[in-house]
């Protein structure tokens, strides 16, 4: 591997012009390399990695913040915008989280996209796609052996994130990373509560490994079913939890009205008994 290959940003061409940097920086951002919130490196040494003038680079940030795919901080450096949650816009966000029913909608939805996704993983994947699926379902095991749900959950988004890069297409990619943040977000329902069901934790990790297994075995017709078998357990779960949500509310409405009620009863005989 030459040391070009090692490098996230290379030389433009001899013409060094700043739309050539544009182009190369609005690649890596499409392509997923460059992700929101990701910060670039200093002037210097960007302009030095591009083979590039400090004024030319200056032009190519400046084209790609009016683009809205970069913004700068005064004195705090360059990152890339937070154009994924741009996807679905707030009033919509705000809308379907008001209503239960856009749970099971999204995970319908959810369902087609990471077959799909897992499907074409398993025919486009890289050997370092696979290195890097391996390595998170390493992460994941250790995090369920470790009882750590925070680092487990993690790793789940981690490792669809991986699925949806491993997939090569740009579409998928960038969607299903707007279908995560909102699941991250809690926007649909709570992860954690699902988890937290019996042996779920130990039902999860089997479904990511029989995903991770298909990818890598190159069977896209094992990878899709593994991916919908995986959502179709979470959306069980996830009418589980919600049912047992409200099954807890209702207990504690009936404790507080018995507890309640008994108050008030043992009052009243209080107030009979002195007045006899």
């Amino acid at each position: 591997m030459s040391e070009s290959d090692d490098r996230l940003f290379s030389g433009v061409s001899h013409s060094r012009t700043a739309d050539e940097v544009v182009q190369q920086i609005e690649l890596l951002i499409l392509d997923g390399v460059l992700r929101d919130g990701d910060r670039l490196p200093g002037e210097r040494e960007l302009a030095q990695s591009l083979e590039v003038s400090r004024p030319i680079l200056r032009d190519a940030l400046k084209e790609l913040e009016n683009r809205g795919l970069l913004i700068s901080h005064h004195g705090g450096g360059t990152f890339v915008a937070d154009i994924i949650g741009q996807v679905f816009s707030k009033p919509i966000i705000d809308l379907i989280s008001r209503h239960a029913r856009a749970t099971r909608d999204y995970l319908e939805y959810r369902r087609e996209l990471e077959g799909l996704t897992a499907e074409l993983a398993a025919q486009r994947a890289t050997e370092t796609d696979k290195a890097l699926l391996t390595r998170i379902i390493e992460d994941m095991r250790r995090a369920h052996e470790d009882l750590d749900p925070e680092a487990e959950l993690a790793a789940d988004v981690d490792f669809h994130n991986a699925v949806g890069e491993a997939a090569h297409n740009i579409i998928l990619l960038h969607t299903m990373r707007a279908c995560y943040r909102l699941l991250s977000e809690g926007i649909f329902f709570n992860r954690k509560a699902v988890f937290s069901l019996p042996n779920a934790r130990e039902r999860l990790l089997e479904q990511h490994v029989a995903i991770h297994d298909a990818v890598l075995s190159g069977d896209p017709q094992r990878a899709k079913a593994a991916a919908e078998a995986h959502i179709d357990f979470v959306m069980r779960s996830a009418d589980e939890s919600a049912r047992a949500d409200e099954w807890g509310r209702v207990a504690k409405l009936r404790l507080i009205q018995r507890d309640g009620g008994r108050a008030t009863r043992t009052s009243g005989n209080s107030k009979t008994d002195g007045k006899s």
